[in-house]
């Protein structure tokens, strides 16, 4: 124990010693003090990286609650034999960024794929025996037994309606979800089917799946056991390929990461190709067969790219419809327009006379992915092209005002960028 607190006060107080200073040049104090400091950062950075692991990553619960409730025949899935059974769908590494909702890169099969599941009722475990039987009793509690297909059918349709809104086309998208749930393809949905289906809709980004499953856009979904679901791996899971833990942001200088950034993003006409990705994707959500849909929170971290650097969305879980946000802000109080916010960027106005938000979204998806694409784009653009696109770039990022009204200003301004970038990279090896 004594040389262990003699090698402690070395390493801790050396570099600060005066007799240490007085028998070594200077220069090698500076040394030695830049080292202890570089131990003491990277000890840090590694505790906070496992510690944030230990409480964002708990796979282990996920699996456990949802291989139990497929045994005991509660839900059903196109992916449970292969997670409980078979061991050939394995979760990798942790990709979370939040506790109630489960991240893994994982292998299905030889394939890359990504695994998502909620574990937030599994979390709070306080050692009764009923703490997994209340998450059942809320996850999967609906429908009940005795249901009739017609009479699920029709939840299903008053959820959507509830939720994307009045759409003429609904009836098709009912259908689908029919058909997905009926894993075994028998012609019926059991009760346990009804039950897995009915928790993912819950899941505001299973329902855009759903919604948007016909875009190319959209990550496939390849299967689903209870309100765990499984889709195809982004190559690329952001716009940026260097990602600064949250725990490392306030000692990494901003400008270092946007240089290392640029220096480490690829060719500028792959970053065009990838730009008119995203591009058709806001065009596909502005009035889509389902509604239309708001991105709220226009984040480099929730657009990624496969290796053809085709535009994929990572992360759809601030994507979200029109109605949704209007039944947010319907007699919402408020003082100021910031009070009209519904997650991080999608704002309405406030009406300061009777003190309540108004129910429309003022900017745009359009203006908001201009803005994250204005240093995205311009590093590194061609010289005969880059005053067009900042011309092009800056009306795009100034549209503002309601949906209803501008929709001809929208698809003229997207359109023009969108050309912009398709004539300078069509006819190569980018195109």
């Amino acid at each position: 124990m004594r040389s262990l607190r003699r090698l402690a006060h070395l390493v801790l107080f050396c570099p600060m010693s005066k007799g240490l200073q007085s028998r070594l040049p200077a220069i090698k104090v500076k040394y030695l003090f830049l080292a202890w400091l570089g131990v003491l950062v990277g000890s840090w950075a590694v505790y906070m990286h496992y510690s944030s692991y230990s409480e964002l990553c708990r796979g282990h619960v996920c699996h456990m609650v949802i291989c139990d409730h497929y045994r005991r025949g509660i839900i059903s899935g196109s992916s449970c034999k292969a997670q409980c059974e078979d061991n050939t769908l394995v979760l990798q590494h942790c990709l979370s960024s939040s506790p109630s909702h489960q991240v893994y890169s994982g292998v299905w099969n030889e394939r890359s794929v990504i695994i998502k599941c909620g574990v937030e009722e599994a979390l709070r475990v306080d050692g009764s025996p009923d703490t997994e039987l209340r998450r059942e009793v809320m996850l999967f509690d609906k429908p009940t037994r005795g249901t009739s297909m017609d009479e699920f059918r029709e939840m299903i349709h008053n959820f959507l309606k509830s939720n994307l809104g009045e759409q003429t086309s609904l009836g098709s998208l009912v259908g689908y979800i029919i058909t997905l749930a009926d894993v075994n393809q028998d012609g019926k949905v059991s009760l346990a089917e009804a039950k897995s289906i009915w928790a993912l809709l819950q899941v505001n980004e299973f329902l855009l799946m759903m919604a948007l499953h016909e875009k190319e856009h959209t990550p496939k979904l390849l299967g689903f056991c209870g309100d765990l679901y499984v889709t195809e791996r982004v190559e690329h899971s952001s716009l940026y390929r260097l990602v600064v833990p949250h725990y490392l942001q306030s000692l990494v200088p901003m400008a270092l990461s946007v240089n290392m950034n640029q220096w480490l993003a690829p060719a500028w006409p792959r970053r065009a190709r990838i730009t008119i990705g995203l591009l058709e994707f806001v065009e596909e959500v502005f009035h889509g067969s389902y509604g239309s849909f708001f991105m709220c929170d226009t984040s480099p971290h929730h657009i990624g790219y496969n290796k053809k650097y085709d535009c994929r969305m990572a992360d759809l879980h601030s994507v979200v419809s029109e109605m949704v946000v209007r039944r947010f802000l319907k007699g919402r109080r408020c003082e100021k327009n910031a009070d009209c916010t519904y997650g991080k960027d999608c704002t309405a106005t406030c009406d300061k006379l009777i003190r309540q938000c108004n129910t429309e979204v003022v900017q745009p998806n359009l203006a908001k992915v201009c803005r994250l694409l204005q240093d995205y784009l311009l590093f590194g653009a061609p010289l005969d092209l880059r005053l067009d696109l900042e011309k092009q770039l800056h009306t795009c990022m100034t549209l503002s005002g309601l949906a209803s009204q501008m929709e001809v200003h929208h698809s003229l301004v997207l359109n023009n960028l969108k050309t912009l970038l398709w004539k300078k990279i069509s006819n190569t090896k980018y195109s």
